[in-house]
């Protein structure tokens, strides 16, 4: 990752400068606070900003309107332990044996917890990197990449973590899928009354609170990840649906409406809202960079329009994400952005804003995007990857080669967004040029993982 001149990009972007008054000398040298919002299950068009019909999503709308909203935003997978790995590690999911799991399971095929799989406390994380860079760091919601004892967020560079260890929780039990408390303060299982976006909220107000501007001489790196919109689908007011809720899949998998996923919505909005009054009460909004997106494209209830596809598949609908960045003075309020990005984009955004080194012998697969988007730059080319045990998909400029599993395809997404028109015979060049780097990046990560039903 290349370290941009702070100095030039501060100046290009001060006249731009949100909340009103231009950035002082001061805050222009000192490292900002990190606040990375991940929601869970959160389609493309989900939020009103960008398209949603039915429901309004007023905070995250006023988020994007001080900042940049990305168009052409990507995850890493279209399931959260890949995308959850990429962010954490910065690089491909598939450079890191969990980053294979889709996603990983609770429990293993002799019925215990999957004890084996998880992120290496050894590989440098964006936290870890963080916190020998001299900032507090905090994990509040999910987690996803490995249980106690061997694996958890403290392991992985986290000073603090207060959520989930697994996939999914029951919305106000906190229990598993397989009927096991899952909430944890540290590495403590702990027993919290309430549901579950709302607890979350609670704890990034305090945890914001406690770092009130002039209170601590540390910034902080905080990543919220809700669970929100993720099933079990119920809203704040659905106790009853949570009493009758069975275990195992289908059965967190089963019920929801579009109604249901609308209070979930507004749950997760008016959270997300809380949190950022308090970072403006506190003093710290003006030296806070936000980052706002979701680990993989939307699933039943989710609204993906344009796109076809949903969660677990290689179709824009899988991997199109929303993604909202804001930073008072270093980024333009107001804009949209066509740049295309990734997840890895994020870890990489975030170590050079707070001038932080990667680890060289864990190259970054992202780019610092701060650069392409102070200012009115021309729309900068990118080639992705893609990969899941039955799909494979590249993406370079506009043109996307994809395996679907059954068949190949060359899409043209600047005419197609729906993915519905097939150039594979008309630029076969063009085809076999991005089958053979999809060949040619495989060859750099690890083994194909089997097919596993869910």
């Amino acid at each position: 990752m290349s370290h941009f001149t702070r100095r030039e990009f501060i100046g290009a972007a001060v006249a731009g400068a949100a909340f009103g008054a231009s950035i002082t000398p001061a805050q222009r040298h000192s490292r900002p606070n990190i606040l990375f919002i991940l929601a869970d299950d959160l389609g493309y068009g989900d939020l009103s900003c960008y398209g949603r019909p039915d429901y309004r999503t007023p905070n995250i709308d006023r988020l994007a309107t001080e900042g940049v909203r990305f168009v052409n935003s990507y995850s890493a997978a279209p399931v959260c332990t890949p995308t959850r790995c990429a962010f954490i590690t910065g690089r491909y999911p598939a450079r890191t044996q969990v980053g294979l799991e889709e996603p990983l399971n609770e429990r293993s095929a002799l019925g215990q917890r999957a004890l084996t799989i998880g992120l290496s406390p050894d590989h440098p994380t964006v936290a870890s990197l963080l916190k020998h860079n001299g900032y507090d760091t905090a994990l509040i919601g999910k987690w996803h990449l490995g249980y106690l004892p061997n694996f958890g967020p403290i392991q992985s560079g986290f000073d603090e973590f207060y959520g989930i260890m697994s996939g999914a929780v029951d919305f106000f039990t906190h229990k598993d899928m397989t009927g096991n408390l899952d909430f944890y303060e540290g590495k403590v299982p702990v027993e919290r009354v309430g549901y579950v976006t709302n607890i979350l909220t609670q704890r990034a107000v305090e945890y914001i609170s406690r770092r009130q501007k002039g209170k601590s001489d540390r910034p902080f790196y905080l990543s919220l990840h809700y669970t929100a919109p993720h099933w079990p689908w119920e809203g704040p007011n659905d106790q009853n649906v949570s009493r009758s809720l069975g275990l195992g899949y289908d059965a967190f998998v089963s019920g929801g409406s579009l109604k249901t996923y609308a209070a979930m919505m507004k749950s997760l909005d008016d959270g997300i809202g809380e949190v950022l009054r308090t970072l403006t009460s506190s003093g710290l909004a003006r030296n806070t960079l936000v980052i706002f997106t979701s680990d993989n494209g939307g699933e039943r209830f989710s609204y993906n329009w344009p796109f076809t596809g949903q969660k677990f598949g290689l179709w824009e609908g899988g991997i199109r994400v929303p993604a909202i960045v804001r930073w008072p003075g270093m980024v333009k309020p107001g804009r949209v952005s066509k740049q295309a990005s990734i997840t890895m984009d994020w870890t990489a955004t975030i170590l050079a804003a707070t001038q932080t080194k990667p680890d060289v012998a864990y190259p970054l697969d992202g780019i610092d995007l701060l650069p392409l988007i102070a200012d009115s730059r021309p729309v900068s080319p990118r080639t992705f990857f893609w990969r899941n045990s039955n799909q494979s998909a590249v993406l370079k400029d506009h043109w996307k080669y994809l395996n679907d599993g059954s068949r190949e395809y060359l899409f043209d997404l600047s005419v197609d967004q729906r993915e519905q028109a097939d150039f594979r015979e008309r630029k076969p060049q063009v085809f076999e040029q991005l089958k053979n780097q999809f060949k040619e990046w495989e060859s750099t990560v690890l083994p194909r993982p089997p097919v596993r039903r869910r």
